[in-house]
């Protein structure tokens, strides 16, 4: 599982003219399965998504194509985690620690 943290790295008017194209990036990732949350940070300097992969080069590659990376709104800092602990609604994505 990882987290996607944005920090915008433009201002808000050039990040609020790309966000239908960001919504629309997102919508289709949920829609595939690899999206499970996401939001705005408060204080609103970027945001936040929670995503399943099955590896890291495969989330980079994912939030490269984000609308906000390309036109240089934003910026993603991943980190990877095994979620070992879950609430019922996330159960199929409960993992193990390695052996």
């Amino acid at each position: 599982m990882f987290i996607l943290e944005l920090t915008y790295t433009a201002p808000l008017d050039r990040v609020e003219a790309l966000l239908p194209a960001h919504l629309s990036w997102l919508e289709q990732h949920y829609a595939n399965g690899t999206f499970l949350a996401s939001g705005r940070k408060v204080p609103r300097d970027g945001g936040v998504i929670l995503a399943v992969a099955p590896d890291r080069p495969t989330v980079e590659a994912l939030a490269a194509t984000d609308p906000f990376v390309p036109a240089g709104v934003a910026a993603y800092r991943i980190t990877e985690f095994v979620a070992t602990t879950v609430a019922p609604a996330l159960a199929a994505h409960r993992e193990t620690l390695p052996a």
